[in-house]
């Protein structure tokens, strides 16, 4: 297969793209997209051999349940039964955003989308590439991250490109994702709510809204969520979370070849040439941090030492993250 490539300005999509991209989701292909988060691979919500495609394109576990994108709240009924008040003063605040909200799902939608469980999570992506495309499609888009599944995520479309290159059909090309991680994930079929997985939206500006909510080890219920169970976000090389320029120098002194990724340290005691120094704001180093581990990736590194950030607000998510990317 050929994966076209069309480049797009990311504030005012041309219309011909988005049409010549929603006629290849209308014959059961696959199309690639930005959203503010991260890239996505989207497929027809409906259309079941679409999405074993997209399982197949991705390598994904096939319990893994998926994220469905509609334009609009007005959309969720589609796909849910029950929305409960919490999820419509959530919705009404941070949709189009970063909030993924697990539903009580309708038998209407296929077991693949759900991974065959009675929930369903939907979200409406804040970009306007992805608006308009899941607007003039008319329907759901089911879109994980346009990545090998336990790759590092995609924030651009030359990372789209290598990982699923002659596997998907198109790539929307509108330039970096302005979040850089997946959005947050959050159970409310149950009171109080669970987050099932950080990320873009902090536990500080939903609990704002709604009360307290909780975390949460139940397999029951991570199990709802992508990005809770199998490998994820995870280099060829191995990853390590460290803490200071000492485990750095002794990690090196095994003689094994390093990339460093930080944002306080003192680069004297590593190589320039393989280590990248991002923000100190947590905000700009979780926008980067996918980018970095797969530059120092394509070095050939043998290991990946990623300097640790403080867990406190989208910090809590860059974490679990690179925990993630450990195991």
């Amino acid at each position: 297969m050929t994966t076209k490539v069309i480049k797009l300005s990311p504030k005012n999509p041309d219309p011909k793209a988005i049409a010549n991209a929603v006629d290849v989701l209308k014959s059961g292909g696959l199309v690639c997209f930005p959203t503010e988060t991260v890239y996505g691979l989207g497929a027809d919500s409906f259309n079941v051999p679409a999405i074993q495609r997209l399982f197949e394109a991705k390598q994904r576990p096939s319990d893994n349940p998926l994220i469905v994108h509609v334009g609009d709240f007005r959309e969720v009924s589609l796909f849910a039964g029950d929305i409960p008040p919490k999820a419509k003063t959530l919705a009404g605040q941070f949709w189009p955003g970063p909030l993924t909200l697990v539903l009580q799902g309708k038998e209407t939608v296929p077991d693949i989308v759900r991974a065959a469980l009675r929930t369903v999570a939907l979200r409406v992506p804040n970009h306007a590439v992805a608006l308009a495309l899941i607007r003039e499609f008319g329907s759901g888009v089911v879109a994980p991250s346009a990545n090998l599944s336990g790759r590092p995520s995609p924030t651009t479309a030359a990372h789209v490109l290598d990982d699923l290159r002659g596997k998907v059909d198109l790539i929307l090309d509108a330039g970096s994702t302005e979040i850089g991680i997946e959005s947050t994930v959050l159970d409310v079929t149950v009171d109080p709510p669970v987050i099932l997985r950080e990320g873009g939206l902090t536990r500080e500006q939903i609990e704002q809204m709604i009360g307290p909510v909780r975390s949460t080890d139940s397999m029951e219920l991570l199990k709802r969520s992508p990005g809770t169970r199998h490998r994820h976000y995870a280099p060829r090389a191995k990853l390590m979370i460290v803490g200071s320029t000492m485990e750095i120098e002794s990690i090196a002194k095994s003689g094994k070849k390093i990339g460093v990724i930080f944002h306080s340290f003192e680069p004297s005691s590593f190589e320039a040439k393989n280590a990248r120094k991002l923000g100190a704001d947590v905000k700009k180093f979780a926008h980067d941090i996918f980018d970095a581990i797969r530059e120092l990736d394509e070095k050939g590194v043998d290991v990946i030492l990623v300097e640790q950030v403080k867990e406190r607000g989208i910090g809590v998510a860059v974490m679990q993250r690179l925990r993630k990317g450990e195991e």
